[in-house]
């Protein structure tokens, strides 16, 4: 059993006043590789902050300092109201860490997993049987409770982790790529149990390479590339950010589609961009800049007698988004990147 899950965990559940986690200008070196360059990030009380970039971004790295498994070459973190620097010993009564990999003893059944844990976070015996049996009903793990973790699926192996992260209440919970390897049910499952947590006013810092991901759970996002923050802000705000929006329209009529498609072309509204059909759900994809060219198409076709069935505007997808402030997409690993995410965990 790793560090990771034993020593991030207690029974105190502190609370802070609006900021959970705050960092400003954290750097950190591997030789001559910065994997941070100076990364400032806040995250509000009882919310989801997803940290989004590629392998060798510097995700990890800063999980584990603010999770004080690391230091920091220069720069300042605080998390739940305690100096990661100054005071390791009391930040890791209020946090819990569910790493990329699992981190649980294999031998051991899962209750016994939860059962130890608990009691090496001080908690009385009775109260740690009571917590590893509410955790893995909560964790749909009761019926495999008796079992080895090594009989284990993998999707059950990370909620066993999920699970083991909460024993302690924490008030601050770091979730380092949760889903990593997950078949899309499972990851299902543990983004739910993410959701159910937040209702629990746990705060969550997720770092993940899944846009989907991304877009289920956090409430804001920050984008890392390179051990720098390219951008951060709500999905919305940052999707607004690129500049771009389909207005999507279906004519009551389908086969007005194409010719609906050259006549908008002809006007030239939108500049250089070309109308697209979509045959499958019978529409027009438009893409425009500004307020003033929606109002332009619409009217346009308004003057041409077009009857509309309806009308509809899109924000670029969060795939779209990181591609456009990255010049990559976040799921293709960056041979130039400073340091493989995965290498850092053995740091």
């Amino acid at each position: 059993m790793g560090p990771e899950t034993v020593c991030l965990m207690t029974r105190i559940d502190t609370r802070t006043g609006g900021a959970a986690v705050t960092v400003r200008g954290l750097v950190k070196h591997y030789g001559e590789t910065k994997a941070l360059d100076g990364v400032d990030l806040n995250v509000r009380e009882g919310t989801v902050m997803g940290v989004l970039g590629p392998n060798g971004a510097g995700k990890t790295t800063l999980v584990r300092i603010l999770s004080t498994l690391l230091k920091a070459d220069s720069g300042q973190a605080t998390v739940a109201g305690y100096d990661v620097a100054r005071q390791p010993r009391q930040l890791r009564r209020v946090i819990g860490l569910t790493g990329q990999y699992a981190s649980v003893d294999e031998k051991l059944p899962g209750w016994e997993n939860l059962y130890m844990i608990g009691r090496l976070l001080d908690l009385a015996r009775k109260e740690a049987r009571t917590r590893a049996d509410e955790l893995l009903e909560r964790f749909s793990l009761t019926e495999a409770a008796k079992r080895p973790a090594s009989t284990y699926s993998g999707g059950m192996r990370r909620r066993l982790d999920l699970a083991a992260s909460m024993i302690g209440r924490p008030a601050v919970l770091f979730l380092d790529e949760p889903t990593t390897g997950l078949d899309p049910r499972t990851r299902n499952e543990v983004w739910d149990e993410v959701k159910a947590m937040v209702g629990d006013g746990v705060t969550v810092l997720l770092t993940t390479q899944y846009m989907e991901e991304a877009e289920q759970l956090a409430s804001e996002l920050t984008v890392v590339d390179r051990g720098k923050v390219v951008a951060d802000g709500r999905i919305d705000d940052l999707k607004a950010k690129v500049g771009g929006r389909t207005l999507r329209i279906r004519p009551a009529d389908a086969l007005q589609l194409r010719p609906l498609a050259g006549y908008l072309d002809g006007l030239g509204i939108t500049g250089l961009a070309t109308t697209t059909v979509d045959g499958d759900t019978g529409t027009l994809l438009v893409p425009i800049l500004s307020d003033e060219q929606l109002t332009a198409v619409v009217g346009a076709l308004t003057a041409r007698g077009v009857t509309l069935a309806s009308i509809t505007t899109e924000l670029p997808s969060l795939d779209e988004v990181f591609l456009s402030l990255t010049g990559h997409r976040a799921s293709v690993p960056q041979d130039t990147a400073p340091v493989d995410d995965r290498e850092e965990v053995a740091v």
